[in-house]
């Protein structure tokens, strides 16, 4: 079962803890310097614990994992991209509210 804590990634365990999870995963791709990041983590870190056995909630720092970003496009943050099955099912981009990351969570649960 899921953690009530976001799971950190990295570019070396993101395919077996994300896309061949049984889970759908929510993936926070942030930065410690980046402000808006900073501001929705203690939304993540709710949701982690709200969604726990239904939804894997990760974090990946962009400056730590090159390969994971790059691969998935992503050029500005903080994205948060929803999986389902190893596949994309949203992209959020930018500091968003809860009712529009859930309503991304709502198309895997």
């Amino acid at each position: 079962m899921a953690g009530t804590e976001p799971l950190h990634v990295t570019d070396g365990d993101f395919e077996q803890e994300i896309l061949q999870s049984d889970l759908p995963a929510l993936v926070d791709f942030w930065a410690a310097w980046c402000g808006p990041c900073r501001a929705i983590a203690p939304l993540v870190e709710e949701l982690a614990r709200d969604y726990a056995g239904k939804v894997k909630v990760a974090k990946m720092n962009v400056d730590e994992n090159a390969k994971t970003p790059a691969k998935y496009g992503i050029r500005s943050i903080p994205t948060l991209i929803v999986f389902r099955g190893g596949q994309v099912v949203d992209q959020i981009i930018g500091a968003q509210p809860r009712t529009v990351i859930e309503g991304a969570l709502k198309k895997v649960i």
